[in-house]
């Protein structure tokens, strides 16, 4: 194998599972006639068999050659999601780090996405179907706990200066929430957030949130 059949493969263990899109996106940007290229690829890897894959939907979603998903996976979509937060990212910069469902202990907050980005770290969370008041509570009070139980400011990522990163919930719907010890930001997207960036973020009175995502001009 290639350095780039690598690094789709570690990418498709961090991602659970990706389309084609999402691979030629990723891993072939540069190259001319990309769909083609990706496909070839692909269906090489596919026959080595290095990598699995449902024709359920199209085009075709990827999966580890070990995957533990099954094909019907109700949370296909879900990583699938997760994969375009990537991608969205990555049209401003490459994250340093992004973490796919990040696992604590129980009773705490489990992030969909851990990220480092231009600098910051952030969690975030991937919400499209709507809450609850008692959900989006329950979902906060959890991060509420994980910035108590000090688990965070242990992480090998943390300088000298601990931070607690801040929440970034991608959602379409508004929900009341706010905390005293990190900054809550809402967004459509990515590049809604991007936006929202552009205007000053209310850091929480207990701790400085290390937020400075600078717009690319």
């Amino acid at each position: 194998m290639n350095a780039r059949d690598r690094a789709i493969i570690a990418d498709l263990e961090r991602f659970r599972c990706m389309s084609r899109d999402d691979i030629a996106a990723i891993h072939f940007a540069n190259v001319n006639n990309a769909i083609t290229a990706t496909n070839r690829t692909l269906l090489r890897l596919y026959r080595q068999k290095k990598i699995s894959r449902s024709e359920k939907y199209q085009p075709f979603v990827y999966f580890p050659a070990d995957n533990a998903i099954k094909k019907n996976s109700a949370k296909i979509p879900h990583f699938l999601e997760l994969v375009r937060v990537y991608r969205d990212m990555l049209s401003y910069a490459k994250p340093a780090r992004f973490n796919v469902e990040i696992k604590y202990d129980k009773g705490l907050a489990e992030p969909d996405i851990f990220a480092i980005w231009k600098g910051s770290p952030l969690f975030i969370e991937v919400q499209r179907s709507t809450y609850t008041d008692r959900q989006i509570s329950d979902k906060i009070a959890r991060y509420e706990a994980l910035y108590q139980s000090g688990k965070v400011f242990k992480e090998t990522w943390q300088a000298s200066r601990k931070i607690f990163p801040a929440l970034l919930i991608l959602t379409n719907t508004r929900y009341a929430v706010h905390s005293d010890n990190f900054p809550i930001i809402q967004a459509e997207s990515i590049a809604d957030f991007m936006r929202t960036m552009k205007q000053p973020v209310k850091v929480p009175p207990k701790q400085a949130s290390g937020i400075k995502i600078k717009i690319r001009q």
